[in-house]
C-alpha cells in the first residue's frame, strides 16, 4: 500500500469513526480563535475554553482587548500557563488587527504568519476553520499519530510533517482529517498511556502494529 493509498483509507475510517469532529476550541468570531489557539500552547483546550469566558466578560470585543493592559490580560490568562508571553502576544496581535486590518482577521496565510504569536499551526487552523481553505494543522496529536500509522517516517518537526502530509492528503480533506486525529489521539491512540490498539479502527493498517 502506498502512502497515498494508506492516507485515503485512514481518512475514510476516521470520518466514519468521528463524523462530527471539529475544532475543540470554543469561538464565535475569528479573532477569538486566534486568542484561544495562542492560549492552547502547552494547555488543554478544555481549560482554555473556561479561561476565555472570563477574558471576554471583561473585554467583549477586539477593540477592548487591543486597548487592555498586558498585565490585566496576564492576570486572567495565567491559568493557561506561560501567562506573560501569551498575554504579550495576544495584546500585540489584537493591536495589529485593529490598526492594520480594521479589526478583521486577514484571509491570507502569509499575513496571518506576520501576526504576533501566530505560527503555522495557528494560521492553518484559521484558514481551515474560519475561511474553509485547505489546511493541515500539525499539533502534537497529528505528529504522533501520522508517525505511528506510517504516513510519515520518523518526522517530528511540525513544518516538515505538514509538508509531507500535503503530498498525500487531498487539500479538501486536510482540515477535517487533522481534527479527527485530535479526537483519535485523545480517545484511542494516546500519548501518556499505552495506546488502546485493540479498539482502534486503524489497527489492521497501522505501521505500529507491524503492518507492512
Amino acid at each position: 500500500m502506498t502512502k497515498e493509498e494508506l492516507a485515503q483509507e485512514v481518512i475514510v475510517r476516521l470520518e466514519k469513526e468521528y463524523p462530527d469532529a471539529g475544532c475543540t476550541l470554543d469561538y464565535d468570531q475569528a479573532w477569538k480563535l486566534l486568542v484561544s489557539v495562542r492560549l492552547a500552547a502547552q494547555c488543554t483546550d478544555a481549560r482554555v475554553n473556561v479561561v476565555v469566558e472570563d477574558l471576554y466578560a471583561k473585554y467583549p470585543d477586539l477593540d477592548a482587548l487591543a486597548e487592555a493592559e498586558v498585565e490585566d490580560i496576564e492576570r486572567i490568562v495565567r491559568p493557561c500557563g506561560l501567562g506573560k508571553s501569551k498575554a504579550r502576544d495576544i495584546s500585540a496581535c489584537m493591536k495589529k488587527l485593529k490598526e492594520e486590518y480594521g479589526g478583521k482577521v486577514p484571509e491570507d496565510f502569509d499575513a496571518l504568519l506576520k501576526l504576533p504569536g501566530v505560527g503555522r499551526k495557528s494560521a492553518n487552523l484559521i484558514m481551515g476553520d474560519v475561511f474553509g481553505k485547505p489546511a493541515i494543522v500539525t499539533d502534537t496529536h497529528c505528529i504522533r499519530l501520522v508517525n505511528r500509522i506510517g504516513l510519515v517516517d520518523g518526522i517530528k518537526e511540525p513544518k516538515k510533517v505538514e509538508m509531507a502530509l500535503w503530498k498525500i492528503i487531498p487539500p479538501e480533506d486536510g482540515s477535517d482529517f487533522c481534527h479527527r486525529l485530535v479526537y483519535h489521539g485523545r480517545d484511542v491512540c494516546t500519548a501518556r498511556t499505552k495506546p488502546y490498539c485493540e479498539k482502534c479502527c486503524l489497527k489492521d493498517i497501522c505501521e505500529k502494529n507491524g503492518v507492512e
